[in-house]
């Protein structure tokens, strides 16, 4: 195994990590902007006002997108286990 490979798969990874977690993290930091947008418009300045509808946000699509999100982890485990005998053949 060369320095190319352990590059390739460290990119691989990453790559499938931005993937798996963008539709979260931009749900999470659509629904933050427009909670503050309303409460600097309402100059309401309640802590769980900003938490609660985050949670629930995330919660939403993490139920719609979660099994497209464990199944593409386990098509990168899937395919980083079956190179594991070609690397050391």
């Amino acid at each position: 195994m060369d320095a190319q490979q352990v590059f390739t798969f460290g990119q691989q990874g990453l790559y499938v990590l931005m993937l798996v977690s963008a539709p979260i993290l931009l749900t999470v930091l659509l629904v933050g902007v427009l909670v503050s947008v309303f409460q600097a418009a309402t100059q309401i300045n309640e802590s769980t006002l900003s938490f609660v509808p985050k949670v629930v946000a995330a919660v939403l699509v993490l139920s719609l997108t979660g099994p497209w999100m464990v199944s593409t982890l386990v098509d990168y485990i899937r395919r980083t286990l079956m190179t594991i005998p070609q690397i050391v053949g």
